[in-house]
């Protein structure tokens, strides 16, 4: 692997994509650190860790890298653009216009590219909005407000802070996806996650040094770890392969065809998505309860419901996550257009009718295979809800967590490894491949 990192470098291109991207990392956590103005940002994070950690809103600033329990700039990360994104994706198959736009092509995904930054901004402004008044209700331990002089400049202020931060943020995410490796978007959330790794790392040195963590159960904790991200590796890599066999066609005086291929159907379709949805229902309840009813005795009841370690959160969780996978599954994957462009360039799979009959076939795939990605994936997010209650440790071991780690570096080790193979080096894996290596 060392090899393959210093072959990348000896290309120049790739060498500039690489650089470049770091650049962006480096922006983009400078951003993360500069405060909002008028927010005492000590008082802050003591208030955030203090109530709000294990909310919503505690989740939400594990993808903006502790941007948000800082108050920073970029407090609302690229969350924007994400929620736009995944809107739009959504809504592409359900309106005709849009569906015609992404058919157009290059053009139409242009189109609709624009229209997701318009929508970005309108989901920053209204998300920079609960997120002043949020910030403007903080007090610290003490009883004293973060926000030394609270008001209407105050939050219009803020609240062009904060949408200014994210369009920033949304135009690096660009850059990166148009001139560094892989994707933007994922990137950057990649990067808001791993920036607290060093954090968490020493917190658990202290816990085992002080004597509040046991040997063994750091030891069985590493272990853990490791078989985890192994099995998230496979799991994510794992495909079923329908054989398609395309029939020779003769266009002039060429023969076009003729060759047997498969369809890859990934057994994790959805990713992370179905997790985020389920983590963000299921923190909502407490969320709410921490603005409006901690004290009365109903919030108490509902928060001691919703705990994490509860046999209801973790039921219900499970039932979310699974149904969420099968949801987006179903959004982003329509049988129907895959077996007409088969139909359309000649493929056909073996055994079975081109057209309705390959869209059933392909359909009934689709289910059988997420069942077992979505119970994995249901086991990898409940999994370290347990061991941190085991180690007493609190971290950010979660599914989400390790679920985007895990994607989004195999996704960059498949770029580089492509421009590796295109220019005659080897790649990070002598034996075996990675997905995309031919």
């Amino acid at each position: 692997m060392l090899k393959g990192l210093v072959n990348a470098f000896k290309i120049e291109d790739l060498r500039k994509k690489i650089l470049f991207t770091l650049g962006i990392f480096v922006l983009y956590r400078l951003g993360a650190h500069i405060p909002i103005p008028g927010v005492n940002i000590k008082e802050v994070v003591s208030a955030f860790a203090r109530t709000y950690s294990g909310s919503i809103l505690g989740f939400y600033d594990i993808f903006t890298g502790g941007a948000l329990s800082r108050a920073t700039i970029f407090s609302l990360g690229i969350m924007p653009y994400i929620s736009a994104a995944i809107i739009f994706e959504l809504l592409v198959p359900v309106i005709p216009s849009l569906a015609k736009l992404r058919e157009e092509g290059d053009e139409g995904r242009r189109k609709i590219t624009q229209y997701t930054r318009y929508f970005t901004v309108l989901v920053a402004l209204v998300q920079s909005f609960g997120t002043t008044i949020f910030i403007e209700s903080l007090k610290s331990p003490s009883g004293v407000s973060v926000v030394p002089h609270p008001g209407i400049v105050f939050r219009l202020v803020t609240i062009m802070t904060l949408v200014t931060g994210a369009v920033i943020v949304m135009w690096l995410g660009e850059r990166i996806t148009e001139k560094g490796i892989g994707n933007g978007m994922s990137l950057l959330i990649l990067i808001g996650i791993v920036a607290r790794l060093p954090s968490q790392s020493l917190s658990i040195t202290r816990m085992v040094l002080s004597g509040a963590m046991g040997w063994v159960q750091f030891i069985v904790l590493l272990v853990l770890i490791f078989f985890i991200t192994a099995a998230v590796v496979l799991v994510t890599q794992a495909q079923r392969r329908i054989p398609v066999q395309y029939a020779k066609r003769v266009v002039g005086n060429k023969i076009y065809g003729g060759q047997a291929t498969h369809l890859p159907l990934n057994v994790n379709a959805a990713g992370v998505i179905p997790i985020i949805f389920a983590q963000s229902i299921l923190m909502f309840p407490n969320t709410i309860v921490s603005f409006f009813a901690r004290d009365a005795a109903w919030g108490q009841t509902l928060i001691n419901l919703f705990r994490p370690t509860g046999p209801l959160y973790v039921s219900v969780y499970g039932l979310l996550i699974v149904f969420f996978a099968y949801f987006y599954t179903a959004m982003v994957i329509n049988p129907e257009e895959i077996a007409n462009n088969m139909q359309k360039y000649g493929g056909f799979v073996p055994g079975v009718r081109p057209g309705k009959r390959t869209a059933e076939y392909i359909d009934h795939v689709m289910v059988r295979i997420t069942l077992p990605g979505a119970i994995f994936f249901t086991f990898i997010a409940i999994l370290p809800i347990y061991i941190m209650n085991w180690t007493h440790a609190n971290i950010y071991f979660g599914g989400t967590s390790l679920l985007i780690i895990v994607g989004v570096v195999i996704e960059v080790m498949n770029t580089i490894e492509s421009h590796l193979v295109m220019r005659h080096y080897d790649g990070f894996v002598k034996k075996g491949k990675i997905r995309g290596r031919r």
